[in-house]
């Protein structure tokens, strides 16, 4: 038998679980609720209870401006981390006069991207995703 708790937003099962660890609020589901349950998370749905304290999936409550600037803030970080190197190496290479690897346009096509994820918070559309900047295409090749 299969058992979910709502102060706990756990599942206990019988074969797993003894007696004195399945809380005292836990209601029994069947093997079939259970699997429905499982199978909405990966679609974007959370377990909750409801005021009986059974087990139902729920959407997942909005994101707050905060949230959602903050993790915009994070991936534009991570986007000027992940090109960081290829400007160094680009100006170590312009620097020893040695052959570069970018060429003239690869090297302002760069910039400029760099250049948009560093303007990127200061967007009339920030912090939706759908507008971040994009990388040069090119970049693939070279960071990983």
């Amino acid at each position: 038998m299969i058992f979910f708790s709502k102060t706990t937003g756990g599942f206990y099962s019988e074969s797993v679980h003894s007696g004195e660890q399945i809380p005292v609020d836990a209601v029994h589901i069947t093997q079939e609720h259970h699997a429905e349950l499982l199978a909405g998370q990966p679609m974007g749905l959370r377990i909750s209870s409801d005021k009986d304290g059974y087990p139902i999936l729920i959407e997942p409550p909005q994101l707050t401006a905060e949230q959602l600037i903050a993790i915009e803030r994070s991936w534009r970080d991570s986007a000027v981390e992940s090109v960081r190197w290829l400007r160094e190496r680009h100006r170590d290479e312009v620097d020893s006069a040695r052959p570069t690897t970018l060429t003239p346009a690869q090297s302002g096509e760069l910039l400029d991207y760099v250049q948009a994820l560093r303007d990127w918070p200061q967007s009339e559309l920030f912090p939706d995703s759908q507008y971040r900047p994009e990388a040069p295409p090119w970049t693939a090749e070279h960071t990983y």
